[in-house]
């Protein structure tokens, strides 16, 4: 599903990461400064690497010696920040919209009320994100990127900004993501419990390297 194997040089930072998953949720983890966000964003195509390779799905969407780079808009990734960045002038239904419009892809109402339920937004529909709580902008961004219909699902700490209590809401709206929607995620985080609940595989960066990967026995 996921194979890296890539450098990239940030000023004085390095960063070199190996692995292979065909895993439902491989956890990122590492603290701070480990390199986590850097790495997720080659995955998505917003960062190119210095050296090596990306393949998503079985297909090379970086080989850097073969002069191959696939751009963002055209690898088919959702991206959860932490700060769900919704469009504030647009209501939820709006924003839900935005990525399947982005995309070109057709409606699909079956799929829409689906995710929906999923996330248990349905009456959200009418407001702006002005008028959510946290943990109920990070489940409209949820479904906003799983309704563009990825491959991939990136979250970026997306519990990272909310409160025990919103973070405790939200998990297990992310472990009915893992079982139910069928696309495959790259979860970063920084806390073991909560990749405890979530992950099928865990990468564990250092500074700039994988040093521990495997099932979520490595967190121990």
């Amino acid at each position: 599903m996921l194979r890296v194997d890539i450098e990239k040089q940030l000023g004085e930072f390095s960063l070199h990461a190996s692995f292979a998953s065909e895993g439902r949720a491989i956890g990122l983890f590492g603290a701070s400064g480990a390199g986590k966000t850097s790495l997720v964003n080659m995955i998505a195509g917003l960062l190119r690497p210095d050296r090596g390779t990306i393949v998503i799905d079985g297909e090379t969407v970086d080989d850097t010696a073969a002069g191959i780079h696939v751009p963002a808009w055209r690898r088919r990734i959702g991206y959860v920040f932490q700060d769900a960045r919704l469009f504030p002038h647009l209501n939820v239904a709006q924003n839900l919209d935005y990525g399947r419009r982005m995309n070109r892809l057709p409606p699909d109402p079956s799929q829409h009320k689906r995710i929906i339920d999923l996330l248990d937004i349905g009456a959200l529909l009418d407001r702006r994100p002005g008028k959510l709580s946290g943990g109920e902008r990070q489940r409209v961004a949820l479904g906003r990127a799983l309704l563009s219909k990825p491959r991939l699902l990136l979250l970026d700490e997306p519990l990272g900004a909310l409160d025990e209590g919103r973070k405790l809401e939200i998990l297990p709206y992310l472990v009915r993501l893992r079982d139910e929607a069928n696309v495959p995620m790259v979860y970063v985080s920084h806390d073991a419990a909560e990749l405890r609940q979530l992950a099928t595989q865990i990468v564990m960066l250092k500074q700039g390297r994988v040093t521990s990967f495997g099932g979520v026995k490595v967190l121990t």
